[in-house]
């Protein structure tokens, strides 16, 4: 039999201090995220059924590279805390939530690195 109140249990554990900065940081990526997803959608539109040689120049503009690098940055931030809070939220087990969380952070930041290299490589094509 227990005779400690729910509150007891919890007294001394404290709190994170950092969920409201995460939800705040979700939010602003979010944000970011609405007019980039916009423009690299209509510009990618934009250029279907143009030759090589015309999308190949339009990578080599620097607008082009920003945007897409600003893309490619909020989007796998975002995607780095809300796939947190999800494995925070839905995996109980200790261990499995951690090598659940390397994992997707390594992924994360592999494919954003790969991504990086990819938009440079264009805008640096000869």
């Amino acid at each position: 039999m227990d005779f400690e109140t729910p509150i007891k249990k919890t007294h001394g554990l404290g709190s994170v201090k950092t969920g409201v900065h995460h939800w705040w940081v979700q939010r602003v990526t979010a944000i970011a995220l609405i007019p980039l997803t916009l423009w690299v959608v209509f510009s990618v539109a934009l250029r279907v059924g143009e030759d090589y040689a015309s999308v190949t120049a339009w990578f080599r503009e620097p607008l082009t590279t920003v945007m897409l690098s600003l893309f490619v940055f909020f989007a796998t931030y975002h995607a780095s805390l809300g796939l947190q809070v999800v494995i925070e939220d839905y995996i109980h087990h200790q261990p499995t939530k951690i090598a659940a969380l390397l994992v997707v952070n390594f992924l994360l930041i592999l494919l954003g690195m790969l991504s990086m290299v990819l938009i440079l490589r264009l805008f640096f094509a000869h």
